[in-house]
């Protein structure tokens, strides 16, 4: 009997001395950030697949803003896409003619990346110089529209951003 006891007893303690070394190791798993893969770029102009993806580049491309306006478009072919891009472009000049303040994201992206770009530029014409020195402005479109939306932008000091899509 003595000899039952005493091996309980081992067992016991070495129990209690290998379940929290257990039980550390799976909170240390748990919290390791489990990197989420990123959302493909749409094969087609599926407006849900779109804001999926807009969704998942603005988020990835956050970094220390701390607040994201996003403007979108939908596909050209869209029931009432000039009353969409009329309303776009009037919340986003208005915002840019504005200010923006510090640590805000300005996003841009649709299906066609030539009307975002006509709306990102339009929304900065007339932008007051040297305004936007702690905000960046996302260009979610074609190398093709790159360079004369990042022209549109850089005289307002913002940062500029651009993620090829297409």
């Amino acid at each position: 009997m003595n000899t039952i006891r005493h091996t309980s007893g081992r067992l016991l303690i070495a129990a209690c001395l290998v379940l929290p070394l257990l039980a550390g190791c799976t909170k240390e798993e748990a919290a390791a950030p489990v990197e989420k893969a990123a959302v493909a770029v749409p094969a087609n102009n599926d407006e849900n697949a779109w804001n999926a993806y807009l969704t998942d580049v603005v988020t990835r491309n956050l970094g220390n803003s701390t607040t994201p306006y996003v403007y979108t478009l939908p596909a050209p072919d869209t029931a009432d896409f000039q009353g969409y891009y009329d309303r776009q472009l009037e919340k986003a000049l208005g915002d840019v003619q504005r200010g923006i303040g510090e640590g805000y994201l300005l996003a841009f992206g649709s299906p066609d990346s030539t009307k975002s770009a006509d709306l990102l530029v339009a929304s900065f014409e007339g932008a007051p110089p040297a305004t936007m020195k702690s905000v960046t402005v996302l260009f979610i479109g074609n190398q093709a529209d790159e360079a004369r939306t990042r022209a549109a932008v850089e005289p307002t000091g913002a940062t500029y951003k651009f993620i090829q899509s297409r």
